[in-house]
């Protein structure tokens, strides 16, 4: 199984948090932002990171990709099969994937990509306006809804806790700190899941080669 992209991608980082949870081994050919690679772009038409390819099987999209995953290899289950279970799983994937990351990646490309990979400035004012604006209410939301247990659902390890902690990688990548004071609930959750073997093998990878680059 071979996964296209770049583990900066919170995309391409669940999929491979996700992967390394179930036991399933990925071959990871990297690419990057516009990437003309046929085969990167068989797996994905439009070059959104990841493709995925299993043999003759070719997918896009990092939900379509886990699903599939979770589908071929069962146990141990990571989406939810009772239908409360699973639907909260699915809307935590989805809100990692849209609402987070959609404020998160503001922050991310602004000062991350566009300066250090592309060679161009970033618009600082809309990652500030990111940062200050736009996200607070989103760790509000997720400190309010973090149970005792510290899963999100089923009080154990989902696609929805390793979907919502990936975006977090990158916020620390832009120094983005969460406040114990105002969030104590929430740094606990995003401190342990991003503990877990399946994420901090790409976290230590990623904050290497950032301090490589912006040295």
């Amino acid at each position: 199984m071979i996964l296209y992209g770049s583990s900066f991608s919170p995309f391409v980082r669940k999929v491979l948090a996700f992967a390394a949870e179930k036991e399933i081994e990925l071959e990871v050919r990297p690419n990057r932002l516009g990437d003309q690679d046929p085969e990167f772009l068989a797996t994905s038409p439009f070059g959104k990171m990841p493709g995925f390819r299993d043999g003759d099987f070719e997918i896009s999209d990092s939900s379509a990709i886990v699903a599939y995953l979770d589908a071929i290899k069962p146990e141990p289950n990571l989406i939810p099969t009772d239908p409360r279970g699973r639907a909260r799983a699915i809307w935590y994937d989805e809100f990692a994937d849209t609402i987070l990351f959609g404020c998160g990646r503001k922050m991310f490309f602004n000062r991350v990509v566009a300066p250090f990979f592309l060679g161009k400035a970033g618009n600082e004012e809309e990652a500030n306006l990111a940062e200050c604006e736009e996200l607070p209410p989103l760790l509000d939301y997720l400190e309010g809804v973090i149970p005792a247990s510290g899963f999100l659902v089923e009080d154990r390890l989902t696609l929805a806790d390793i979907a919502v902690a990936s975006p977090f990688v990158n916020l620390r990548h832009v120094d983005v700190a969460l406040d114990a004071a105002r969030h104590p609930r929430l740094v606990d959750y995003v401190t342990a899941i991003l503990a877990r073997p399946s994420f901090s093998k790409w976290v230590d990878k990623e904050t290497a080669l950032l301090a490589r680059v912006a040295a």
